[in-house]
């Protein structure tokens, strides 16, 4: 066996497993800073800070592009590709499996139990990860007041806006004050305008794309511009999916859209992998691989054809500089997550319990598996369960 193919197999094994156990975004990010990072050494940790923010920065599935852009780092083009796939093909057949378990059965108490005991293990591997990342992003004072700077925005600008007004920040304070300036007046009107075309944009999609059609071709183009231009990650991209297929379309009902998320919940992988129960229930399996494929297409896109010439321009200077302004702001958008998750996934003393332990345990032993973690967290919440 040749270099090139251990690495892709590496690659490969790598992600099938984080797509297999990474239940909710944080286990994910969590799953790949740990593996691939820290236990692995394929990305340093300033290379995957930068891996963080350019993901960020982009519309589409930004776990997917994360595990593209660790794959090409280890194994070139197709280690990319192998990589990204590999991270979706489990959450995919999983999804199909589950949906049809949940339709004939209903929900699984013993899994819901096991998701009560893993949500404060999950947001624990996050904690410790933000923790982590952190140390090497805010450094001094400048990284220090970009951090609370993009907490206080990100709310109102989202991701996107405050990483790229944290990147002319960067400039500005590490290379050039007037270009940085002059980027960030150009950054904020492109954001403004962005913020008032959105309704028409919407609004257009809509007229253009309802009625009675449920054909793969309008199951395949819907989910298609949904992964080229939604940006904000996987709640954003849910959101604007629920607006479209349930008021717009009405290709599914309420209830069958909340029980598409309830299934999510229970599929590790990327959330918006609910692409693939709407597209079942519009067209049944084909509608299925259809939206899967046609939401995830743009992010395989964008990011192998990136990729590559980030690789050169990223040595030039100013990019250095507006990677230190992105680097905390990155960091200071995973706080504001955890912020906003804590009370959901640690709601009572017991899983309050569970997420102090795991935040202490992840940290004091930094090359610790996950999946052990996992696994004791979601036993812990089955034996919860039984005692209740």
């Amino acid at each position: 066996m040749n270099d090139r193919t251990r690495r892709l197999l590496e690659v490969a094994g790598a992600f099938f497993k984080i797509g297999t156990v990474g239940f909710g975004a944080p286990a994910i990010w969590g799953l790949i800073q740990a593996e691939v990072q820290e236990r692995r050494a394929w990305l340093t940790k300033e290379r995957y800070l930068e891996g963080l923010a350019l993901v960020q920065t982009l519309p589409g599935a930004p776990a997917v592009q994360m595990c593209i852009f660790a794959g090409h780092q280890r194994a070139g083009w197709w280690g990319g590709l192998v990589g990204g796939l590999a991270f979706t093909l489990p959450a995919f057949a999983i999804m199909l499996a589950l949906t049809a378990l949940y339709s004939t059965y209903g929900a699984v108490p013993l899994l819901r139990d096991a998701l009560y005991g893993l949500g404060p293990v999950v947001l624990g591997i996050f904690v410790a990860t933000a923790w982590r990342l952190g140390r090497n992003a805010i450094v001094d004072r400048a990284s220090i007041a970009v951090a609370i700077a993009a907490a206080a925005a990100v709310t109102w600008l989202g991701v996107a806006g405050t990483l790229l007004l944290a990147g002319c920040a960067g400039v500005a304070v590490y290379h050039s004050r007037k270009a940085g300036l002059l980027a960030a007046l150009a950054t904020a009107i492109l954001i403004g305008a962005e913020r008032m075309a959105e309704p028409v944009l919407t609004g257009l999609g809509a007229a253009g794309s309802a009625g009675s059609s449920h054909g793969l071709w309008d199951v395949g183009w819907f989910f298609l511009k949904v992964g080229a231009v939604t940006f904000g990650g996987g709640l954003s991209i849910i959101a604007f999916v629920q607006d479209q297929v349930v008021n717009q379309f009405h290709w599914i009902t309420p209830q069958e859209f909340i029980d598409g998320l309830a299934i999510g919940q229970l599929t590790p992988g990327p959330i918006i992998m609910v692409a693939a129960y709407v597209g079942y229930k519009v067209a049944g399996v084909s509608g299925a691989a259809v939206a899967a494929l046609a939401i995830f297409l743009p992010s395989f896109a964008l990011m192998l054809s990136i990729v590559p010439v980030l690789d050169r321009v990223r040595r030039l200077a100013w990019i250095k500089a507006a990677m230190k302004g992105i680097s905390p702001a990155v960091i200071a958008t995973l706080a504001v997550t955890i912020v906003q998750l804590a009370p959901h996934a640690a709601p009572d003393a017991f899983t309050k319990a569970v997420l102090l332990v795991t935040v202490v345990v992840m940290l004091a032993w930094q090359r610790l598996p996950v999946l052990p973690s996992l696994a004791c967290g979601g036993l812990a919440g089955i034996v919860k369960g039984a005692l209740r």
